[in-house]
């Protein structure tokens, strides 16, 4: 048996140590002082609230850094690291300019799940491959770029079914995830509220299902028969069993959010009898939604340079100069080819639209493709029955925009407005636009209403329009328009 030299591993174990401080500077004092350290603030014309911003990003990932625990006989070694990616697409129609704008989507949405993007490929087919997504070639050249950039991930910009996906695996030997695996990722990275939260855990188990695979034997094994003690069971595979519980737990989450659903339909029934007109903020992800809202009303909601920084609605009260109210919803961002689990996660938002008097359309117009965002967008409305809710489409970011562009996306779209939130440029244009589209009370009526009957005074006020009012002996004559429940409430006091 070889004898151990305690004195020579304590003696390298001093040398490592001198070697690390020396590397460190430990013992200099070339550190900065507090007093030599100075920010430059450069503030922008609008500088919007963001009371959700600093959770946000109180758990972050940090690209570049990472923790290494060694010891001499190197027994214990860890690594953290940000997950760093491979994209691939595969283009099948459109030109190939369409092809790279949906790889850069993907990329922005990579980056929002926390990943580092090291090389994307994009394969000419008129389908994708039924075996790996990918033709047989695309593969080989993809395990080589994996290998030689020491990727983690594979992404692919599309839906893969359960055998695509464990092909394409096994071959190129990393993880693999599509296109609706990282959205949901990044859902569960976001969502907030206990109800935002079930969702989105339920979208991600009916996506799991049918994919659910297990390594090695375990998984295929199954327990019960004559194989002693501690076998025998009720005859499922482990894979039968973790997809029994997937379903139990399903069932679950569908009950509870039934139960949450409730109490939002109650807050919703409320603003109905008060009848307060509704608008809803409606487009692509990373529009500026949120920057519009927090500039029409002061929300205070988060505004983050990402692709889905909200995911539950945001409702607001706002009025019209002349004092009728309405409320102003933020929704989640659309995305095109919006996969079908996500509709549930999707679910409250969209009812917000649905029962919207007015959406407010916003576009980047800085996007690549502001013209592919205004079709999938009035798609997804077009599937959830919205479209024949009246529309303002509005061209957000125009002072970063292309001139050309913008002027072509105003020339199609001949009621659209042009705006910047960041600036404050058209937002009295839009705000002039939206109480024209709001509803208009049809019942003309004048009243007098008795002294002691403010609060219906203040009604006529909130959800009517005055075109006069006059204090006389007997109470306040008021002549405009009213809805039929409100005109209900004065037939007593017409004149």
């Amino acid at each position: 048996m070889r004898e151990i030299d305690y004195d020579s591993l304590i003696a390298e174990s001093e040398r490592l140590e001198a070697v690390i401080d020396e590397d460190l500077d430990l013992t200099g004092e070339d550190d900065l002082s507090e007093s030599e350290i100075t920010l430059e603030f450069k503030p922008d014309e609008f500088v919007s609230t963001q009371l959700a911003l600093q959770d946000r990003q109180a758990l972050r990932r940090v690209q570049g850094l990472s923790t290494e625990l060694t010891d001499i006989s190197e027994a214990e070694y860890r690594r953290l690291q940000l997950e760093r990616v491979i994209l691939v697409g595969v283009w099948t129609t459109g030109t190939a300019k369409d092809a790279e704008n949906s790889m850069a989507e993907l990329a922005a949405l990579a980056e929002t799940a926390g990943s580092q993007v090291l090389d994307a490929l994009i394969q000419r087919r008129d389908k994708a491959d039924a075996a790996t997504f990918i033709g047989s070639g695309k593969v080989a050249e993809l395990k080589g770029i994996v290998k030689s950039s020491g990727a983690d991930t594979v992404i692919c910009d599309g839906e893969l079914s359960p055998s695509q996906l464990k092909n394409l695996e096994d071959k190129v030997k990393v993880k693999v995830v599509d296109r609706t695996a990282l959205i949901l990722d990044i859902f569960a990275q976001h969502a907030k509220s206990r109800e935002g939260k079930a969702q989105v855990e339920l979208a991600q188990m009916s996506y799991l299902l049918p994919r659910l695979r297990g390594w090695g034997q375990s998984l295929s094994r199954q327990a019960g028969g004559t194989g002693g003690i501690g076998s025998r069971g009720p005859g499922e595979t482990k894979i039968e069993i973790d997809r029994r519980r997937i379903r139990d737990k399903m069932a679950k989450l569908r009950r509870e959010i039934k139960e949450m659903k409730t109490a939002r339909d109650t807050k919703r029934k409320e603003r109905d009898e008060n009848r307060v007109p509704a608008v809803a903020i409606a487009g692509y992800t990373n529009a500026g939604k949120s920057s519009l809202l927090n500039r029409l009303t002061g929300a205070g909601v988060l505004v983050q340079d990402a692709l889905f920084a909200t995911l539950e609605p945001t409702v607001r009260r706002s009025e019209t100069k002349d004092g009728r109210l309405y409320t102003l919803a933020d929704t989640v961002g659309f995305v095109r080819d919006l996969p079908e689990q996500l509709v549930e996660v999707f679910k409250s938002t969209l009812e917000e639209v649905l029962h919207a008097d007015v959406i407010i359309h916003l576009v980047d117009g800085s996007s690549p493709d502001p013209f592919g965002q205004v079709q999938s967008v009035r798609s997804i409305l077009r599937e959830i029955g919205a479209s024949g809710i009246p529309e303002i489409l509005v061209v957000n970011k125009s002072d970063i925009a292309d001139p050309e562009v913008l002027e072509l996306l105003l020339r199609n779209e001949r009621d659209a407005l042009a705006i910047s939130v960041k600036s404050g440029r058209g937002i009295e244009l839009l705000k002039t636009a939206i109480e024209e589209a709001l509803p208009h009370p049809a019942i003309e009526i004048e009243v007098v209403i008795p002294y002691n009957r403010g609060d219906l005074v203040n009604k006529f006020h909130r959800l009517g329009e005055i075109d006069l009012e006059v204090h006389e002996e007997t109470g306040t004559r008021i002549r405009g328009r009213v809805d039929r429940r409100l005109e209900s409430e004065l037939l007593a006091f017409r004149n």
